[in-house]
């Protein structure tokens, strides 16, 4: 099943839209935050209670690779193994290059 995305430019209104998801019973566990810039994913998803894509989502090949890849290359492999089309990925990853924050949800039936 692909995931669900929603695009934000305001931080606060993603965080809000994370609890009022948690609200209805969505798990935190099948939330991400993505965003052109770390620290800005990191403190989103700190402040959401959410997470971000890491070694567990997307392997340890693509992890290690994405180690030593440019930030937009990183971004769309995460995204692709999220499961997302490689043309999905780059207009994301576009998106996120002009300031928009992901949410993610890789369990949207629930």
């Amino acid at each position: 099943m692909k995931p669900a995305v929603q695009e934000f430019k305001d931080d606060v209104a993603l965080i809000e839209e994370v609890k009022s998801l948690a609200s209805k019973g969505v798990s935190k566990d099948t939330l991400y935050v993505m965003s052109h810039d770390d620290d800005r994913t990191d403190r989103v998803a700190d402040d959401a209670d959410a997470n971000k894509v890491g070694l567990n989502e997307v392997g340890f090949e693509t992890y290690v690779s994405n180690i030593f890849s440019k930030k937009g290359d990183e971004l769309r492999n995460q995204l692709k193994e999220l499961g997302f089309s490689q043309q999905e990925a780059d207009n994301y990853e576009e998106k996120l290059d002009h300031g928009t924050i992901l949410l993610i949800n890789t369990n949207p039936d629930v």
